[in-house]
């Protein structure tokens, strides 16, 4: 579509340069070594004017604002990153005509879409950004950058999926409420622009070829022994002969409550994934289950910690046979050991009702936590406590909940795990402290409000930012799901103040102290 744009080329040549506006267009011209050059007159960095840019040798330009250069014959930017576009110029009759034809809108997702993984691989957030909106504005829909992000950086991830993946469900759907435009692209940059930081500067982690049919028992034997090439290829096999998701969530959700995992990762992983499924599309599906199985393959399995080491011992014991009544405040300051103890005293009891006691002592232990802990500069390294530490205990419950209601013999695994939570955050809480002001009248109302406030959260680590939308979307899940549950107050409460405390993120006095007293007793 060539366009007359009234600008006569030996004018153009005297002058130099000159700004041509149509239909919204703005289109530089420039005359340079005999030839015309259009290009868009906004720089792709941020938008600055390059008519007052700065033309050097070899037909490049300069954006004088942060010093891009491109190259006029193909619009790449020589310096910088993104490239200009440039058009297509014919003289007629001495007159410049420019085509202003868009490209196809294939050629234009294809832009957006080697770009943003040009951004995902700098860490440049401002790009991805720049990219996803380029790829909504020819048509496409954004959820398939998340799917290029996941694809692009799967194998970057060396131990598995992280929070990045988990979160992303919860961004999604933050992003389908999203009252405006920007907001609902806001919301579904954070798991493109999680997945950058989490792999960056990392290294190429190839997944082991190969495929295998799917034997369920034989995937929860390569997970039980870290064998990856073996999970790996039973999972492709599963998706190959169009084995039922349910199915092999089955058997992801019995290896996750196999131990207890990661800290209770694994579970949480597995829920989120099935979520994140859900939400994308099978195109989805393989890198998504691949990064999940790498992280159970490495996920640690916390109860051969001398700590939880009588959660075995434990787990035999269950009977089935405990009669005893459970309430949040049985479990409420008790040890690890203690807290074992009283929910196999609780065996024979509704699973739900201890489910409830467990999360209510949880909540008790959120709303409690001793700051202290989280500022300290001179504690062991085993008492590096933070937030998170806590926060964990809820979406665990809300994972360990849905994996449990489909596989209902996991129940004391899941229970007996949640008491772990309970019993290990016991040391890390100051009871004496007035909480009382942190109390929420309208539990749904809050939810909603500090919904609201992700799509400008202001926080610079995206793993803050996700444990902020996962516990959020945990919080609703289970409200939904038990809107009279005994603990949804206390919990209200606590996650309103974790939320409205600041946090200390960088300790580098406790770091240096602690390396010095690690250094010192290296022998």
């Amino acid at each position: 579509m060539f366009v007359s744009t009234g600008i006569a080329a030996g004018a153009l040549h005297e002058k130099g340069r000159k700004v041509f506006r149509h239909a919204g267009k703005q289109v530089l011209l420039i005359a340079s070594g005999g030839e015309v050059f259009a290009v868009a007159n906004r720089c792709p960095h941020e938008g600055y004017p390059l008519s007052e840019g700065t033309e050097g040798p070899a037909c490049v330009l300069t954006c004088n604002w942060h010093n891009w250069k491109f190259d006029l014959h193909t619009g790449a930017a020589l310096v910088g990153r993104d490239p200009v576009r440039t058009y297509a110029v014919d003289v007629r009759q001495g007159e410049i005509f420019v085509d202003l034809a868009d490209p196809p809108a294939e050629a234009q997702r294809e832009r957006a879409l080697n770009g943003l993984t040009a951004a995902i691989r700098d860490n440049d957030l401002p790009r991805m950004a720049r990219e996803v909106a380029r790829l909504e504005r020819a048509g496409f829909d954004a959820r398939e950058a998340l799917i290029q992000a996941m694809a692009v950086q799967n194998e970057r991830f060396e131990y598995g999926m992280t929070h990045a993946y988990a979160a992303a469900p919860d961004w999604l759907t933050l992003a389908a409420r999203a009252p405006g435009d920007a907001e609902r692209l806001t919301a579904m940059i954070e798991p493109i622009a999680h997945i950058a930081w989490d792999t960056l500067g990392g290294g190429h982690y190839p997944f082991p070829t190969g495929t295998k049919p799917w034997d369920a028992d034989a995937f929860t034997v390569a997970i039980e022994h870290e064998d990856e090439p073996g999970a790996v290829a039973r999972i492709r096999g599963a998706l190959r002969e169009g084995v039922p998701r349910d199915a092999i969530f089955d058997a992801l959700g019995r290896g996750a409550l196999a131990h207890y995992a990661d800290f209770g990762h694994s579970a949480i992983y597995v829920f989120k994934i099935g979520e994140l499924i859900a939400r994308l599309g099978d195109d989805a599906a393989e890198p998504a289950l691949l990064a999940l199985v790498r992280q159970q393959i490495n996920g640690t399995r916390e109860e051969r910690l001398p700590e939880f080491r009588i959660y075995d011992g434990a787990l035999a014991a269950w009977d089935g046979r405990g009669d005893a009544i459970a309430t949040p405040q049985d479990f409420t300051g008790l040890s690890i050991d203690a807290a074992l103890k009283r929910t196999l005293a609780s065996s024979a009891r509704p699973p739900r009702e201890i489910y409830d006691a467990l999360v209510g002592a949880a909540a008790w232990n959120l709303l409690h936590f001793d700051l202290t802990f989280d500022t300290a500069t001179d504690n062991a390294i085993a008492d590096n406590v933070s937030w998170l530490d806590f926060t964990h205990a809820l979406t665990f419950a809300n994972a360990s909940r849905h994996i449990c209601e489909a596989q209902p013999d996991l129940w004391p695994r899941a229970l007996l795990q949640l008491a772990l939570f309970v019993g290990r955050n016991k040391g890390y809480v100051n009871a004496q402290q007035d909480v009382a002001r942190w109390h929420v009248a309208d539990t749904r109302g809050f939810i909603a409000e500090e919904m609201a406030t992700l799509y400008d959260h202001g926080i610079v680590e995206p793993i803050i930012a996700c444990h902020r939308v996962k516990m959020l979307f945990a919080l609703e899940d289970e409200l939904k799901a038990a809107p009279r549950a005994p603990w949804i107050p206390s919990m209200a409460s606590a996650m309103n103040r974790w939320l409205h405390t600041p946090q200390k993120r960088h300790h580098g006095l406790r770091l240096a102290t602690q390396a010095q007293d690690f250094i010192a007793k290296e022998g």
